[in-house]
């Protein structure tokens, strides 16, 4: 990865991505999704889930680093907790 001159962290950040995309994909494979509503107002798979949770976790990154002085570690904390509880109940 040196020819793309990334830090540890991003390419750490970049791999959990990747990993969890394939994550989805085989189970995907091995359990076909059906979609259902959650607490979310429309019904949903399980890939349009983490997609939504992954995106409110960047908004989530952005609003404690424009907005607060609270660590990064806490927005992450609150981030992974989202997107489980987006999971399982969205």
């Amino acid at each position: 990865m040196e020819w793309m001159v990334w830090t540890t962290p991003t390419a750490i950040f970049f791999s959990v991505i990747a990993a969890m995309l394939v994550g989805m994909t085989a189970w995907e494979i091995a359990s076909p999704t059906i979609e259902r509503r959650g607490f979310l107002p429309l019904a949903t798979t399980r890939g349009d889930r983490l997609f939504i949770g992954l995106l409110s976790a960047a908004y989530i990154h952005l609003l404690v680093v424009g907005f607060t002085p609270l660590s990064i570690w806490i927005a992450l904390g609150v981030s992974i907790l989202w997107i489980l509880v987006l999971l399982r109940w969205g």
